[in-house]
């Protein structure tokens, strides 16, 4: 495994979770190649080297190929069973599950535009089935990976779990922010009429050694600029702020969520300490190899419809998760220096 994750592994493993609680346990896990799913992943199996009574990690991909490179190192592994379907399709595993991790659903923005059925649906469709096999007396807890994108577009700077803006339904662009919003309902709603134990975790702008470098997102076309020498590009004016969270951050605020959170609710995961504007974020960047000797370049902005942002990032309130003493660690410098590294080892 590449070293920089596996020290990542190694330091959410050292979190105040209560990681004994997955001892013996089936956990499915859908979307597994993706940057958060796969380190969900690394973490479990990582964890079963510890308890005395492993887990069963299934790992739903649509992609075996990408999930068989991915967990080259642990394909003998006999607690790792890849399950190769689209969760669209009815799931028939003939072990009872534990734990649900639900992350398959596309999260590249050229998506929306160009496939909005196929970005919807694992969030509507897969959601349903995946609630469906969790209907059983056994089930310990489900969490749905959502989205910052549910809350729309507001006019307030801080965002807490009960405000929402608006989103036009008639634009096929918000196919993946109407369809986190309906998977968060449907969960709700089964935990409403079945007692099923849904959480839910809005995740924000996160980034780290697993991102995909081509889905558009600046932060990952500013790591592809540097890791092919290449002088990073902005083609806006570069003044738009995010809040940047990195991965191992991520990743142990979602433990944090499956196993100590409360039912039937949803947390921010985000590190607002972390906001700084595309520029700023570009000039950090630089400044962690300066023996590149790269420059920012700035082009003018042109009027995409794929990739034209249609919901306004605000600032997450963080303070709900916090309350389960979850905090953000990772600085954007030290996260983003992990990061190229990372790829530059491969």
């Amino acid at each position: 495994m590449n070293k920089i994750i596996e020290d990542d592994i190694n330091s959410i493993l050292d979190s105040s979770i209560p990681w004994k609680r997955f001892q013996g346990k089936s956990i499915l896990i859908t979307g597994a190649t993706g940057m958060i799913p796969s380190y969900m992943v690394f973490t479990l199996l990582t964890l079963n080297k510890i308890l005395p009574k492993k887990s069963k990690i299934f790992v739903l991909v649509k992609n075996k190929t990408k999930a068989k490179k991915l967990f080259k190192n642990y394909l003998s592994d006999s607690s790792l069973k890849i399950i190769h379907q689209d969760v669209v399709n009815k799931i028939n595993i003939n072990t009872k599950i534990n734990y649900i991790i639900h992350g398959a659903s596309p999260a590249d923005p050229t998506k929306y535009t160009d496939n909005p059925i196929d970005t919807l649906l694992p969030n509507i469709i897969g959601t349903k089935n995946l609630l469906d096999i969790s209907n059983h007396e056994n089930f310990n807890a489900f969490l749905f990976l959502s989205s910052g994108a549910v809350y729309g577009n507001l006019k307030q700077k801080t965002i807490r779990e009960n405000n929402f803006g608006s989103l036009d339904p008639l634009d096929p662009r918000s196919c993946y922010a109407e369809s986190k919003r309906m998977g968060e309902n449907m969960c709700v709603s089964w935990f409403t009429e079945k007692n099923t134990p849904v959480k839910i975790a809005r995740i924000f702008h996160t980034y780290g050694p697993t991102m995909n470098l081509d889905d558009g997102r600046i932060f990952a076309s500013l790591v592809s600029d540097v890791i092919k020498n290449k002088n990073l590009s902005i083609n806006s004016n570069g003044k738009t702020e995010r809040p940047f969270c990195y991965i191992v951050d991520t990743v142990t605020a979602m433990f944090t969520i499956l196993l100590k959170g409360k039912t039937g609710e949803a947390y921010n995961i985000s590190n607002p300490s972390q906001t700084v504007s595309v520029n700023k974020l570009a000039k950090t960047i630089v400044d962690i190899f300066p023996e590149k000797k790269l420059k920012i370049i700035k082009r003018k902005s042109q009027k995409n419809k794929q990739t034209k942002n249609l919901i306004t990032t605000q600032y997450p309130d963080i303070c709900k998760i916090k309350r389960l003493g979850w905090n953000p660690k990772f600085s954007i410098k030290h996260g983003f220096s992990r990061t190229i590294l990372s790829f530059l080892e491969n």
